[in-house]
């Protein structure tokens, strides 16, 4: 729709001029038949939904070259919004009216300077219109995020569920290893019930065969003392005949004696109730530490090795936070880095029962953090002018010595230096399969 005879330079925009053909084509319709301009007087007879929609650049063109016509809808207008006819009529515009209602009303009623407030309204609607434009491509992007966000977190659920699942056969494995241990248990029990019972039958046999010895002892002895006796009477009777006599008795003695040593011997007496060597205390071995470890054979990427290391009593376990969560799972954002290292942990201080220490570099926080640490887990900031490397050489040097300290690091200069203080380094893989497999 060209205005330029009337003062516009340009079209009016495209929503200014459907507006005001709308209007036109409801003004249209109730206008009486005699008054309907020629061109429009068969556009009068369409339905009013399709009046706007269908005949448009008539009704457009009507407006901008009838005069009469254009005052009719404009009288309209005035009567559906006098505020906002009246205020432009006085060269103002409601600060609340809508850009392109001002255009329209502008247009049809013809105030003073009327082509500047089409402009003006003509400017907000580009305006808005970008503004509109950025918000949709906004949105798409935010669309497009929510769908990578959602793509990463349904790989993350399979992995979680394929985790799951490989944590449930596992389970079943253990409870299967479990109920073989228990049978194994139950087995071993009952032997040891059964030779308990036979170690009290046999007992009870050796008691009843000493007291048989005792007595065939005591019988011997009193044949003894006969003899004993027969041998000194012998001696008092005829010196002539003491020769044999003595004979005699010496043939009876070695008899007895050799009679009392076989039945000694068969019924296997013991020379004495303990043993010399039984009173002797035995000197316990140490504790195993963690210089041990390395011994048997376990290389430093070997799963095995963390869980030997954890079984060795009072162990304290110090963690080099960032180290190992920037070696696990980097992409995470700090706070989420930490949450998810010391949940980990608290799992693994639970299962195992040592002493946790998990260290975070603190050298340029602005501020404290709030960190949640779960139970069993200390958790320490360097501090200012510090770096997490020297709170870690501190923490082991803090220890006694002969105490077992193992330090999960990947940084080389971290290993060498705790090592050389007595203390057992980890690759942080190790820690973060065996925190995996929990």
């Amino acid at each position: 729709m060209s205005s330029a005879g009337e003062g516009l330079s340009r079209p009016l925009p495209e929503p200014v001029r459907l507006q005001v053909v709308e209007l036109a084509a409801q003004v249209l319709g109730s206008m009486p038949a005699a008054t309907i301009p020629g061109p429009l007087r068969g556009i009068a007879k369409f339905d009013p939904r399709k009046r706007a929609r269908l005949a448009g650049a008539p009704i457009a063109a009507q407006l901008e070259n009838d005069k009469e016509f254009r005052e009719l809808v404009a009288e309209t207008l005035q009567g559906a919004w006098p505020e906002l006819v009246a205020s432009l009529a006085e060269g103002t515009v409601p600060p609340a009216a809508e850009p392109v209602m001002v255009a329209a009303a502008a247009y049809l009623s013809r105030p003073p300077g009327w082509p500047d407030l089409v402009e003006q309204a003509r400017a907000d609607i580009e305006q808005t219109a970008a503004a509109d434009s950025q918000r949709e491509h906004a949105e798409s992007r935010l669309r497009e995020q929510l769908a990578t966000q959602r793509a990463s977190a349904r790989e993350e659920i399979d992995r979680i569920r394929e985790q799951l699942k490989a944590a449930r056969s596992e389970n079943s494995e253990l409870r299967r290893k479990l109920h073989d241990a228990r049978e194994r248990t139950r087995a071993a029990e009952a032997r040891a019930l059964a030779m308990e019972a036979e170690t009290a039958e046999a007992r009870t046999k050796a008691l009843s065969a000493n007291g048989a010895a005792e007595s065939e002892l005591r019988r011997l002895k009193e044949r003894l003392a006969d003899a004993e006796h027969q041998v000194e009477a012998a001696r008092r009777a005829a010196r002539e005949g003491r020769s044999v006599e003595d004979t005699r008795i010496r043939v009876l003695m070695d008899a007895l004696q050799d009679a009392a040593a076989g039945l000694r011997k068969e019924l296997a007496l013991p020379l004495s109730i303990s043993r010399p060597a039984d009173y002797v205390t035995a000197v316990r071995p140490d504790e195993p530490g963690v210089g041990a470890v390395p011994a048997r054979a376990l290389a430093n990427d070997d799963p095995q090795l963390l869980d030997q290391l954890l079984a060795i009593p009072h162990l304290h376990l110090i963690v080099d936070g960032y180290n190992v969560t920037k070696t696990g799972y980097p992409s995470l954002t700090l706070a989420d880095q930490r949450g998810r290292l010391l949940t980990g942990l608290g799992g693994l201080a639970v299962q195992v029962r040592v002493e946790v220490t998990c260290v975070f570099d603190g050298a340029e926080l602005g501020g404290p953090v709030q960190v949640s640490a779960p139970r069993g887990v200390r958790v320490m900031f360097s501090a200012p002018g510090e770096i997490a490397d020297d709170l870690i050489r501190r923490l082991v040097r803090a220890e006694p010595p002969g105490r077992a300290v193992a330090v999960v690091s990947s940084d080389r200069e971290v290993a060498e230096s705790v090592r050389k203080m007595g203390a057992r380094p980890i690759p942080s893989t190790l820690l973060l399969r065996r925190l995996g497999r929990a």
